[in-house]
């Protein structure tokens, strides 16, 4: 880790220069624009961006306007981390050639991809990315479905969600499998920063992205992302339906260092019921059927098993 001192300043962001502009057709309510807005203003340095297909690229980037403020590329659905990688490493190469100032500072290397791209399709080739230990920040967003698509499931869409793939009705409760936990599969990596983050908890997720710039190696950042279009909570709910889904610990914000020191950032004072988080979002409106109601005890047991485990997690080290 680099001098903190370096690090940009939280109370500077109000007057910042954005790097993410507003000419974007991005849904009314969509939280990938707030996530995506803190994480380029965290830094005052030069970065270089990819981004997989999926909402973000095809709604910030309709020719010829762009929101990106930065160098961008746009590569396919599963290889947005190998192509930041290939930028990572043609860096390195120009370095030692001597045809790029050795004196220069580096530019932060980032990719985006949803988590169709990051849980599923792309997933090889993030690991392979990190198994090979590039300089590079990988951020997920995180809504739970093939939004760009048509709403299919994806391994990160939770057990009885209706999804178009996996419609809830008269004789199915909508998706059977549960969430992958990429966050744990990433840890196991060894890689030397992985961190969960949601857009209302703003400070918790800066700290967490400078943190994520100021270290050397593959970082990893899961970034809850609320859709209004696919979850179909109101398009001005985005935060609260975020309060919900960390203060009922279904999304817990926590770190983990070189895959082995846990750390949770955000306890909530008043923890929630799931079925509060759950009651806020019409995907799931069929699970409150008496016939469902053990799904909706499953979310709970689960969600206090893990919260209890990340506890643990934290205490084994002190």
């Amino acid at each position: 880790m680099s001098n903190q001192k370096e690090i940009k300043n939280l109370k500077s962001f109000s007057t910042a220069a954005e790097r993410f502009e507003g000419a974007h057709v991005l849904c009314p309510g969509c939280a990938h624009s707030i996530i995506v807005r803190e994480i380029l203003n965290a830094t005052n340095d030069n970065l270089v961006v990819s981004a997989a297909t999926g909402c973000l690229e095809v709604c910030t980037a309709i020719y010829p306007h762009t929101s990106w403020d930065c160098s961008w590329i746009h590569i396919g659905f599963e290889n947005a981390s190998t192509a930041i990688a290939g930028a990572e490493s043609m860096h390195k190469a120009l370095k030692r050639k001597g045809r790029i100032d050795v004196n220069q500072k580096d530019p932060k290397f980032v990719a985006f991809g949803g988590d169709g791209a990051t849980y599923d399709i792309g997933f090889q080739w993030i690991s392979g990315c990190f198994e090979r230990g590039h300089n590079m920040m990988y951020v997920c967003l995180d809504n739970e479905v093939y939004a760009n698509t048509g709403g299919q499931r994806s391994s990160s869409t939770p057990i009885g969600a209706s999804a178009t793939t996996s419609p809830a009705g008269s004789t199915s409760y909508g998706e059977k499998q549960n969430k992958k936990d990429i966050l744990a599969i990433m840890a196991a990596h060894g890689a030397p920063y992985v961190a969960q983050v949601a857009p209302n908890k703003w400070k918790d997720m800066v700290k967490k992205i400078q943190t994520g710039f100021e270290t050397e190696g593959p970082v990893f950042i899961n970034a809850m992302s609320a859709c209004t279009t696919e979850w179909k909570f109101p398009m001005h709910k985005t935060v609260e339906v975020s309060d919900l889904a960390v203060d009922s610990l279904v999304f817990p914000l926590y770190e983990i260092i070189n895959g082995t020191e846990l750390n949770i950032t955000y306890r909530p004072k008043n923890i929630v019921p799931v079925r509060d988080y759950l009651a806020f979002q019409p995907r799931f409106k069929h699970l409150f059927k008496p016939e469902y109601a053990h799904i909706i005890e499953e979310w709970q047991r689960r969600v206090d098993a893990k919260w209890d485990y990340l506890q643990r997690r934290e205490e084994a080290r002190v």
